[in-house]
């Protein structure tokens, strides 16, 4: 692999988990003809960005497969749900490779937890610079696939990246429509003001002060106050992401300087650039499922275009409840079988 961007690395757990995954049914060994896991690592700007890529089950380097860069949500980890749908990928014949975001997880980057948009698409961006290099991996195979933040960041780099034959989203999150007006329009009128305490923060990061945080709310909440949350993406995130697949990687904060660029993002812009098949994937009770619908609806350029709702799921559940997981999967081993 000297020859390669990439180089394999070790494996750093923190958990029992020889792999350091905290999903369902993950995989706990790497066995000899059976689908595996590698960890590996590549050149970012001026640090280093990590990934692990699932192979499938009898994967021979001189084969020639299809293959999937999988997007993991904001403050999410490779270990989480970006891994949970790799590993399905994987189990259905194809390549995955599941990055951790810049500046989180255990790609470098400083200040922590700085949450740029430019980032996260070029993080997809340098994804498939590093699997269109793995062996094995047929170029004009290659799809990618975006979860929650993933997913409105892959909606974005999808529009430019042509190297994606097909796209795909689940429960996509349009991050800046958030940042900038609030969940459901929750912030609009604050914006003005959020602003200019997020450019206060800049100015003290530039006189060399430790970058400000957003509160974690998988750390001030409590539980009693978790379940009083009005959005089910809240509610079940503060379990799933604060106990039931917590991660020390992962965390609900960003940098408050962040939103001077987060205000100024919007996924939908730029839609119409999508010219390759799009399936977007929701759950039918998601809180979130406007975002999806809404770039849905832009996407006029893409030759196929199908909107899969999950009946009775909602944002979280689709990412670890089994029949709910199962049924996109399903969705989007057919949908990318038919249009890789």
């Amino acid at each position: 692999m000297t020859d390669r961007a990439f180089t394999e690395r070790e494996f750093i757990p923190f958990n029992d988990n020889p792999f350091g995954l905290v999903y369902d049914e993950a995989l706990t060994e790497n066995v000899e003809g059976a689908v595996n896991i590698r960890a590996i690592q590549y050149p970012y700007r001026d640090f280093t960005a990590v990934a692990n890529v699932y192979v499938p089950a009898g994967y021979d380097e001189a084969g020639s497969y299809p293959a999937v860069v999988v997007a993991h949500p904001n403050g999410g980890v490779k270990e989480q749900v970006a891994g949970t749908y790799a590993q399905k990928l994987a189990e259905n014949g194809y390549v995955a490779l599941a990055f951790d975001a810049a500046y989180q997880g255990e790609s470098g980057g400083e200040p922590r937890s700085t949450d740029w948009p430019e980032n996260r698409v070029e993080d997809i961006h340098r994804a498939a610079d590093i699997l269109l290099q793995y062996p094995g991996v047929d170029p004009g195979r290659v799809a990618v696939l975006g979860i929650c933040g993933g997913g409105g960041y892959t909606f974005k780099a999808a529009q430019t990246d042509k190297r994606f034959k097909a796209v795909a989203t689940l429960s996509l999150f349009n991050s800046g429509e958030v940042r900038r007006e609030g969940f459901r329009g929750s912030q609009v009128d604050t914006i003005q003001e959020r602003l200019a305490a997020a450019c206060e923060a800049r100015q003290a990061e530039a006189a060399g002060q430790p970058a400000a945080l957003t509160p974690n709310m998988c750390e001030t909440a409590t539980p009693a106050q978790a379940d009083a949350m009005p959005y089910d993406l809240y509610r079940e995130g503060y379990y799933y992401y604060g106990r039931d697949c917590a991660h020390p990687g992962s965390t609900f904060s960003y940098t408050v300087s962040s939103l001077i660029e987060l205000a100024a993002f919007d996924a939908r812009d730029g839609a119409q650039l999508i010219d390759v098949p799009l399936l977007m994937m929701m759950g039918s009770r998601a809180d979130t499922g406007y975002m999806t619908i809404d770039c849905y609806e832009r996407a006029v350029n893409a030759p196929v275009r199908e909107l899969l709702e999950i009946p009775g799921a909602t944002h979280i559940q689709t990412y670890w409840k089994p029949e709910y997981v199962e049924q996109a999967t399903a969705k989007l081993v057919a949908f990318l079988g038919e249009h890789l």
